[in-house]
């Protein structure tokens, strides 16, 4: 199946796809960095446009904005579904207050429509739509209306549309995106087409990282819990005394609350950690199974990401400040710079969860971002470990190894930050390809 790739970026949703069985014939990205990462994993061209009216070819992959894309040249190519993820940050929470969001109201909170330009152009089969979840709520809830309305009048019936957390398909990361897709009207003869496709969709969600999700630590080390008890006992023993160093009463409330109750066993700790109420038995086999089959799936077992030695830069270590580490040394696992407020290594950022806050082992890691000044950049759960390498924050998102990056390492940054987790990209290409493939059975 033929699919067109918009807002592109280095091409996480994309890369999904094309693992889902879909092949890319043409893609597009006004930033030439993320364009020339792309076109070097999809071996397609690269073409940066230097006029109005650039033409969308197959086989390119195009630097250019998307206001000048002309869709017409592949209007006879048989394109299956139009993917993509306009930009979101005139919708994103982490905007702030409303008033701070203005979503459809400004210049790139509408490129969206040149999406719908799209559908109406090619006349794809269907397509699916990638954003934040404050689409929803951006502009008193206008945006996400008007949105689907659009989509609607371009001749689409959504089968689904939800703010998904992707952890449910595998992906180590905290991350909820809004998801919406759609399959074109005319290929949905009965209502029935319209409720098994929607059944799909939903079938996708219900996997066993719903209550079991892949964790950080088991991306990063590339094996399965059962398999890391002896790691994990040794990166939580090495916090012993912390509480005594910090002095604080959040320091002290941590011993009691999490040191006095963990049990040093990855996986019993685990349990505790994500709230699992019933530790052990067939389920949890079956779940820990299905977490060393995504790792596999991944390309990650039996390779720790810290080993890797990769020519794009991504497995440098960053250069921390000796003040960055000494006050990373006093924050453990799970927690943030709120651990050291009223102490020498105080920072500012009160209120802002993500600022110095250190990976959990047996969580999965919170929201990987794509930008950020100091201490948002995530932080390692190793004692003596600080900043994350590129290469780690690419596997929290679920790039193979073999997806190498290109621009400088801040450009890098913002590429696997604004993608999409390749593997829940994969999922969702799998459950749209078993949709058009029963429509046309139909």
């Amino acid at each position: 199946m033929r699919a067109v790739s918009l807002f592109s970026g280095a091409g996480g949703l994309d890369w999904g796809l094309k693992e889902a069985g879909f092949r890319i014939l043409f893609a597009n990205d006004v930033n030439s960095a993320a364009a020339s990462t792309y076109a070097a994993n999809f071996e397609l061209k690269l073409e940066v446009c230097r006029r109005r009216g650039a033409e969308a070819q197959a086989g390119i992959a195009l630097a250019c904005d998307v206001e000048h894309v002309d869709f017409s040249p592949l209007e006879d190519a048989g394109v299956d579904v139009v993917a993509g993820g306009p930009p979101c940050q005139d919708f994103s929470i982490v905007r702030g207050p409303d008033w701070d969001r203005r979503g459809i109201e400004v210049k790139r909170g509408r490129l969206y429509l040149h999406f719908v330009r799209a559908l109406s152009t090619l006349k794809p089969r269907a397509f699916i739509f990638e954003n934040v979840p404050g689409l929803v709520t951006a502009n008193k809830g206008l945006a996400y209306r008007v949105i689907r309305e659009d989509f609607q009048r371009a001749g689409y019936e959504l089968v689904f549309s939800d703010v998904v957390d992707l952890s449910v398909l595998g992906v180590p990361q905290r991350r909820e995106r809004l998801i919406i897709v759609g399959v074109r009207r005319d290929l949905l003869e009965k209502i029935e087409d319209l409720w098994s496709a929607r059944a799909v969709f939903e079938g996708a969600l219900k996997t066993p990282f719903r209550s079991y999700p892949l964790t950080a630590m088991e991306a990063l080390e590339g094996r399965p819990l059962p398999e890391l008890r002896a790691e994990y006992e040794k990166i939580m023993r090495s916090w012993a005394g912390v509480w005594d160093e910090v002095g604080t009463e959040a320091a002290r409330r941590w011993r009691q609350e999490v040191w006095d109750g963990l049990t040093f066993d990855a996986v019993r700790d685990y349990c505790i950690a994500n709230k699992i109420g019933h530790c052990g038995g067939e389920e949890l086999e079956l779940a820990l199974n299905a977490h060393r089959e995504v790792l596999r799936e991944l390309g990650y077992l039996g390779v720790r990401a810290s080993e890797l030695r990769l020519p794009d830069g991504t497995t440098d270590l960053p250069a921390d400040s000796p003040d960055v580490l000494e006050r990373l040394r006093r924050i453990p696992p799970g927690e943030n710079h709120e651990f050291v407020r009223g102490t020498k290594w105080e920072v500012e950022g009160r209120g802002i969860s993500l600022v110095y806050r250190r990976l959990h082992p047996l969580k999965p890691s919170y929201t990987i971002v794509a930008y950020g000044g100091g201490g948002t950049h995530g932080y390692h759960y190793e004692r003596s470990r600080g900043t994350l390498t590129l290469r780690e924050r690419a596997r929290l998102q679920t790039f193979p190894d073999r997806f190498l990056f290109k621009g400088s390492k801040t450009e890098i940054r913002a590429q696997i930050g604004e993608a999409v987790p390749p593997l829940a990209a994969k999922r969702l290409g799998e459950a749209l390809r078993a949709v058009l493939e029963a429509l046309t059975q139909a």
